[in-house]
C-alpha cells in the first residue's frame, strides 16, 4: 500500500477510532446505540445514494433533483398508505412514482443534453425549486411520519443495550438488501453488462444492435425509484417535511464524492463513513456535528480525489 494512500485511511478513520475509544471509556450504552444509529442513518443514505451513483456516478448525468425524487415518492406513498392502510404499498406507490418522473426527466432532459453538464446543472436545480414549491403548496408545511408495519414495530433486545428499535435494524437489512442486489445486477446480468457498456462507448453499443436510448431510461427509472422508495423507508424511520430533498441531495453528493463516482461498494463505504460521522458528532460534539461529514469528504478530495473506490475513467 502507498504511503498517500495509507495516510488517507488513517486520516479518515482516526476521528472515528478516537470517538470509538472515547465512548467505550465514557458511556459504552451510549456509545452502542449512537454506533447503531449511524448505521441506520447511514442505510437510508446509502439506498439514497445508490440511485444517485446509478444516475450521476455511473451515467454522467448530473440530476440535481434527486432529492425531490425523495421528497415525491415520499410524500405520494405517505397518500397511499394513509388510505390503504398498507405500508407495503405505500413503499411501492413511493418506488414507481419516483421511478415514471425520472423517466419523464430523463427522455425531456437528459436525451436532449447528453455530455452537457452546465445545462443539466442548471435545469434539474430549476426542476428541483418547482417540484419543492409544488409539494410545499399542496402539502403545506406539515410534518409526515409513517408506522411501520406491526411485525416489525416495537423494540428488540440487543446486548448491553437493553432495547433498540426493531424496524431500524429492519432499514440496515433493506440497505444490505439493496447493495447486493444492485452489485449483482451491474457485474452479473447482460443488462449490466450493457449499461457499462454504454457509458463507455453508446456508440459501439448502438452499432450492436442495442436500444441504448432505453437502458439508460431503466437505469434512470431504476435510481428515481430508489430515490422514492428511500423517502418512504426515511419517512418512516424520521419523518417527512419541506427541505428533505436538500438534505437527502447533499447527503447523496457527499456519499458519491467520498465512495467513489459509479460504485455501489464505494456508496456504502461513504454512507457508513458520513453517518457514523455524523451520529457521533451530535452525540460528541454537538456543536461541530455538521463539520466532521465536510472534514471527511475535504480529506478524501485531499488523498484520493475519485474517492475511496473510484477508478479512472
Amino acid at each position: 500500500m502507498s504511503r498517500g494512500r495509507l495516510a488517507f485511511w488513517w486520516l479518515l478513520v482516526f476521528p472515528l477510532v478516537f470517538l470509538a475509544l472515547w465512548g467505550l471509556f465514557d458511556d459504552a450504552v451510549l456509545f452502542l446505540k449512537t454506533f447503531l444509529n449511524g448505521l441506520t442513518l447511514a442505510s437510508l443514505y446509502f439506498i439514497v445514494a445508490s440511485g444517485f451513483t446509478l444516475v450521476f456516478g455511473l451515467m454522467r448525468n448530473v440530476n440535481l433533483a434527486h432529492g425531490s425524487l425523495f421528497l415525491v415518492g415520499a410524500y405520494i406513498g405517505w397518500v397511499v398508505g394513509d388510505q390503504t392502510g398498507s405500508w407495503l404499498l405505500a413503499v411501492l406507490a413511493g418506488f414507481v412514482t419516483s421511478a415514471l418522473l425520472g423517466i419523464v426527466i430523463q427522455v425531456v432532459v437528459f436525451r436532449r443534453m447528453q455530455g452537457e453538464d452546465l445545462r443539466q446543472t442548471l435545469v434539474t436545480i430549476g426542476l428541483s425549486i418547482v417540484l419543492a414549491d409544488l409539494m410545499l403548496w399542496y402539502f403545506g408545511g406539515e410534518i409526515y411520519t409513517f408506522d411501520p408495519p406491526a411485525w416489525i414495530y416495537g423494540t428488540m433486545s440487543l446486548p448491553i443495550i437493553e432495547k433498540f428499535p426493531t424496524y431500524r435494524i429492519v432499514v440496515l437489512l433493506i440497505a444490505i438488501a439493496i447493495g447486493l442486489l444492485l452489485w449483482g445486477l451491474l457485474n452479473g446480468t447482460r443488462i449490466g453488462m450493457m449499461i457499462r457498456a454504454g457509458v463507455d462507448d453508446r456508440g459501439m453499443l448502438s452499432a450492436s444492435g442495442v436500444n441504448v436510448q432505453r437502458i439508460f431510461a431503466l437505469t434512470f427509472a431504476l435510481g428515481a425509484g430508489l430515490a422514492g422508495l428511500a423517502g418512504v423507508v426515511g419517512g418512516t424511520a424520521l419523518s417527512i417535511s419541506p427541505g428533505e430533498d436538500t438534505r437527502y441531495l447533499l447527503a447523496s453528493l457527499v456519499v458519491v464524492i467520498v465512495g467513489g463516482m459509479g460504485s455501489v461498494p464505494g456508496a456504502a463505504i461513504g454512507a457508513l463513513l458520513i453517518g457514523l460521522a455524523e451520529q457521533f458528532g451530535q452525540a460528541y460534539a454537538p456543536t461541530y456535528s455538521v463539520v466532521f461529514t465536510f472534514v471527511i469528504m475535504i480529506i478524501a478530495l485531499a488523498f484520493r480525489p475519485r474517492g475511496v473506490l473510484g477508478k479512472a475513467t
